[in-house]
């Protein structure tokens, strides 16, 4: 006679393939602020204490209008924003119509092989919101550990690239391309979901 087989026991301990379970979708931890972005995204925003890269045509192509809601809703509610190496020095004129408290808005800089290991620094402390950078270079393992660091700082890690770097794999949640021509934003790639098949047109605030 056929022993009886434990279904729940077996599942427990991960010897019965359980397959993929239906996405039940909940309203975002760390919306963008564009709702139509948030709308396409599996975790309805940013991947909260996750890395997300964004691969820029250009620097400064518009990584800050995508940016900008979350920044400001961060900083209202007295979380610390750190920019590691930006390539253009912030005008604070410009962060605050955007609505950034900027007291809660640091700066540091950093030489190029020192970016990845000082926005890392600022994750693990635990005391920051959000890191975002701006590296020349980075490797998988350098971004994995950005996303390790993110997680144990409960932040939210952010790296702007050039867009070559999509025909590299990446350890990121979430990846998204920064368009001019159009402007508009592609996921690339988005943890708990298919990326979206279709360009969303880059939004303003709100």
């Amino acid at each position: 006679m056929s022993a009886v087989v434990d279904l729940e026991r077996l599942l427990e301990q991960r010897q019965v393939w359980r397959g993929r379970q239906p996405q039940v979708r909940t309203a975002g931890q760390q919306p963008t602020g564009h709702p139509a972005l948030d709308e396409r995204l599996p975790e309805g925003g940013w991947p909260a204490a996750a890395l997300s890269e964004l691969l820029l045509a250009s620097p400064g192509c518009g990584e800050l209008q995508l940016l900008w809601p979350s920044l400001a809703r961060l900083t209202r509610e007295q979380g610390r924003v750190v920019l590691v190496a930006p390539p253009f020095i912030p005008y604070a004129p410009a962060w605050l119509a955007a609505g950034v408290d900027l007291r809660w808005l640091a700066q540091v800089d950093a030489e190029p092989d020192e970016v990845l290991w000082a926005a890392e620094q600022c994750l693990r402390s635990g005391s920051c919101a959000a890191v975002l950078c701006w590296p020349q270079r980075a490797d998988d393992r350098a971004l994995r550990r950005l996303h390790v660091a993110a997680e144990t700082g409960q932040a939210l890690a952010i790296a702007c690239r050039g867009q070559q770097a999509a025909l590299n794999a990446s350890p990121a949640a979430l990846r998204i391309a920064i368009d001019t021509r159009p402007a508009q934003w592609r996921v690339l790639k988005c943890r708990g979901g298919q990326a979206p098949a279709r360009p969303i047109a880059c939004t303003g605030r709100g």
